[in-house]
């Protein structure tokens, strides 16, 4: 096994969905169980029923939103913290709880590898023994934490460079001599910039696991040129790792211990294989059940297995955000109200809202893909629904199948801001 993680990553796609699908059942009862929020949320599912993905699809996806709703419903109320979501305490079982942006707060559980990180960290070239240099940040936020403790778990030492300080960051990479570097792609290329400023050379880092921010092809090829071979993963506060990238480089290899599914913007409904959609997930995880949590990420299935032999989905990696709420004429206009205007008209396809004009001057127009032979009845009658959904008046386009870009956009404001 010196090429994979372990034997999880070549597994047989059927085996590794029939182990999935098996535990989904068992988690769905746990969060019900042990999680006060899921226990509201799903008080009408029966989770010896939830054994496959249509019917993991019927359970409604609980957004950041949502949970940042609830978790601070529940702190002014003098309740749980988390709002009832983590089935875990403070105390021996919880040693250290993180605040994203919100704030939203994570519970930290003592199991080992606890985000799961250590599979993005082979993938991305490191092995057991060595020094990883970790710059993501060690305060607030769980991103050091979650990047040391997958570290940790495969068997390398951490430096905790954390972020800023920049002079002593190439300092201590001079020294100490760290066969990689963690942390955001932008911060190394200011380290190594700044080492090149001080006529320095930093000769023993040649690796690096990339997150928290893009990295285009662009960066990638200047990792390159300093000797450096760069590789993201997809993470979240909320659930550790989601999927890592590969030396093939052909895309985000999914983790074992989730669920995914890619859904239409504003819905819960799955698309087809291929179609850019939210990225909703349902973790294994036991200390923090959450069951088809939407990321609130793009992206969208790639066919076939990874070239580097390993056997799980692949996704295309970050492709932007799914909410696209859009302030018309004063209203405010959701992805899922466009989702609601199509679900009345079997004969539509997909959809998508386009905006134009300038701010307090706009018109918004409904494009459809539809093989309707009554184009100015539908026409009609959509435009009728528009205006009873979203209670602003549209225009409809009706185009052929294939029409729209695969791009995952619901709603497109293009609009002028002048």
């Amino acid at each position: 096994m010196t090429n994979f993680f372990d034997a999880l990553e070549t597994r047989a796609p059927v085996e590794r969905e029939a182990a999935l699908l098996a535990a989904l059942p068992l988690q769905v009862a746990h969060a019900k169980q042990s999680s006060a929020a899921f226990a509201a949320l799903l008080a009408d599912v029966n989770p010896a029923e939830v054994t496959s993905r249509a019917a993991l699809a019927k359970l409604p996806v609980i957004r950041k939103s949502e949970l940042q709703a609830r978790q601070q419903a529940a702190r002014a109320a003098g309740g749980n913290v988390f709002g009832g979501f983590s089935s875990i305490g403070f105390g021996a079982a919880m040693p250290r709880v993180f605040a994203s942006p919100g704030p939203i707060y994570e519970p930290e559980g003592t199991a080992k590898d606890y985000w799961r990180m250590a599979r993005a960290i082979f993938a991305a070239g490191f092995r057991p023994g060595e020094l990883i240099h970790n710059s993501f940040s060690y305060h607030f936020v769980p991103a050091g934490s979650m990047m040391e403790t997958g570290a940790h778990a495969m068997g390398c030492t951490v430096f905790p460079g954390g972020t800023g300080q920049t002079e002593q960051q190439v300092q201590a990479m001079r020294e100490l001599q760290p066969a990689g570097y963690i942390g955001t792609p932008s911060f190394l290329k200011i380290i190594v910039e700044k080492a090149e400023e001080l006529g320095l050379t930093l000769p023993s880092v040649k690796k690096a696991m990339f997150g928290g921010e893009a990295y285009p092809p662009s960066l990638r090829d200047w990792f390159t040129a300093h000797g450096i071979a760069g590789y993201q993963c997809y993470a979240t506060a909320d659930l550790g790792l989601i999927a890592y990238e590969t030396e093939a480089r052909a895309g985000l290899v999914l983790d074992e211990g989730v669920i995914v599914e890619i859904v239409r913007p504003g819905t819960g409904d799955p698309v087809a294989e291929g179609e850019v959609g939210e990225v909703v997930v349902t973790s294994l995880n036991p200390a923090y059940p959450l069951i088809r949590f939407g990321t609130g990420d793009l992206s969208a299935v790639l066919a076939g297995p990874c070239p580097s032999g390993r056997t799980n989905t692949r996704i295309k990696g970050w492709m932007g955000r799914a909410d696209q709420t859009t302030k018309i004429r004063g209203m405010f206009v959701h992805p899922g109200q466009v989702a609601d205007i199509v679900k009345r008209f079997p004969e539509v396809a997909r959809a998508r809202l386009v905006v134009t004009g300038e701010m307090a001057n706009d018109t918004m127009t409904l494009q459809v893909e539809t093989t309707c032979s009554g184009p100015d009845a539908l026409a009609s009658k959509i435009g009728e629904a528009i205006r009873e959904v979203t209670k602003l008046r549209g225009a409809v386009e009706l185009l052929s199948p294939g029409s729209l870009p695969n791009d995952g956009k619901v709603i497109e404001d293009a609009r002028s801001y002048k």
